[in-house]
């Protein structure tokens, strides 16, 4: 704990920036690290799912960004607690990477180094392909979806008593 009393928690932008609406999650962790919250550590994550588990390894607590493509409307955001089981495979499959988000929290799980408290946001996208324009959908969804981090970010420090 710090000597405010608030818990760290990790924040980690998951995607590509040079693959469209899979920049979501990397735009969504530079809009929250220009916040400067305290006791909040951001991270940029471009690397493959299975680093992810390293990252996570002795966290107090993390929220997950990254871009999904679950069928709803492009812009859409979701909330996924991984307390409460896997995330749906199928919404994370479209990842550039050998091993998706889905596969590198249920890895943390089964190594114990899954922190107490996990939450996933999602943005669905559209356009995975060569690029890095983001979609008009995403951008104007890009607001919201931080205050819902940043939200979440306070409700952790407040309510959770950690390690």
């Amino acid at each position: 704990m710090l000597p405010d009393d608030r818990a760290t928690v990790l924040v980690i932008g998951i995607g590509n920036r040079y693959r469209n609406d899979d920049s979501a999650g990397l735009l969504a962790a530079q809009l929250v690290r220009a916040r400067a919250l305290p006791a909040v550590k951001v991270i940029e994550h471009e690397s493959e799912g299975a680093a992810l588990v390293d990252l996570l390894a002795g966290a107090e607590a993390a929220i997950l960004i990254d871009a999904v493509r679950s069928g709803t409307a492009r812009g859409t955001i979701q909330r996924f607690d991984v307390c409460d089981g896997p995330l749906p495979a199928e919404a994370f499959r479209h990842s550039t990477h050998a091993f998706d988000v889905a596969s590198a929290l249920e890895l943390a799980r089964a190594l114990s180094s899954l922190p107490p408290r996990v939450i996933v946001y999602g943005i669905e996208g559209g356009n995975f392909g060569a690029g890095t324009r983001i979609s008009a959908e995403i951008a104007a969804a890009l607001p919201e979806l931080v205050e819902r981090v940043i939200s979440e970010v306070e409700n952790l420090q407040r309510c959770h008593t950690f390690r």
